[in-house]
């Protein structure tokens, strides 16, 4: 049998990440063409339907959200292999005092701390999870040498310096009977009309108060809380409608109920994750080694 391609798992990740092909291919600066047939291939390997074609692109089905954790786990390695032997020599010591905010913990940061954990052995990493607020106060106090935090919601601008990592769009999560799935286009005044679930856990409430605000509508929230699987649930069982982001979708909730996404016609922001760190401070190798390491390119496209 046919093993897949790295390229071909690349052209798939960057299908899976933009929902087009179109937009996939002019991103990896390849023909149309090209990208469709490396996802063909890749489905006649896997033996199952990876994307489900619809009018607005493409969707992930449940088998090609599962082969899309795998294809990035593989080109992880790939990069990790690559750089590692180069790293190691290195010989890179010291204590990493690394916060990370609860988004980042539950939905983003294992798989890297685990990767760079086995190729810097000898680096003391210390992990603290914390709202943004005590982040951003020990990043300035010297108790953070460095953050993976959402950088989009960073309050203090001029005593931190961050860069973004992965910029995760947001979008419209309904369940797999819900009526506005049928339509070709769905903006905000279309969800306020809808029960709305709404997340709280890291200050998500209030980043989707100020794309609101920017609007005449708001939404009709229902029922608030700091769980995303409650509100994968609650959408999942028909209970509302959300706006959250790609890094924290899964097709499945819990209770074995399908949650389905839609891209919006308005302008909706996307959750930025990234590096932050006290500006004007020098930084040791493992801190240095930590930001190098995160740069890790495909693995970190936007999602």
């Amino acid at each position: 049998m046919n093993e897949p391609t790295i390229r071909q798992m690349r052209y798939f990740i960057a299908v899976a990440n933009t929902g087009q092909i179109s937009r996939a291919a002019m991103e990896l600066n390849v023909s149309q063409s090209a990208v469709t047939t490396a996802v063909k291939h890749l489905e006649e390997i896997v033996g199952a339907t990876l994307l489900n074609r619809h009018a607005g692109g493409v969707a992930l089905t449940f088998e090609g959200g599962i082969f899309l954790d795998h294809a990035r786990r593989v080109l992880a390695a790939v990069d990790e292999a690559v750089r590692s032997p180069r790293r190691l020599r290195d010989n890179v010591r010291g204590v990493l005092r690394l916060a990370m905010s609860y988004t980042v913990a539950g939905y983003f940061l294992p798989p890297h701390v685990e990767r760079f954990a086995r190729a810097f052995p000898d680096v003391d990493l210390r992990l603290t999870e914390a709202p943004r607020g005590v982040i951003e106060e020990g990043l300035v106090s010297g108790s953070f040498d460095l953050a993976v935090m959402l950088v989009s919601n960073i309050y203090n601008q001029e005593g931190l310096t961050y860069e973004t990592l992965l910029q995760s769009r947001r979008r419209l999560w309904l369940s797999a009977q819900h009526p506005l799935l049928e339509r070709p286009r769905i903006g905000l005044a279309d969800v306020a009309k809808e029960p709305y679930i709404m997340l709280t856990v890291d200050e998500a409430s209030n980043t989707a108060q100020r794309y609101w605000n920017r609007t005449s509508y708001r939404p009709r929230t229902v029922f608030r809380t700091s769980s995303v699987e409650a509100v994968r649930s609650m959408v999942a069982n028909g209970m509302g409608v959300t706006i959250l982001s790609d890094m924290v979708y899964r097709p499945w909730s819990l209770d074995g109920r399908r949650v389905e996404v839609k891209q919006l016609a308005d302008r909706v922001p996307t959750m930025d994750v990234g590096l932050a760190w006290a500006a004007n401070v020098e930084q040791n190798a493992a801190v240095t080694a930590f930001r190098e390491f995160m740069h890790l390119g495909d693995d970190l496209t936007a999602r």
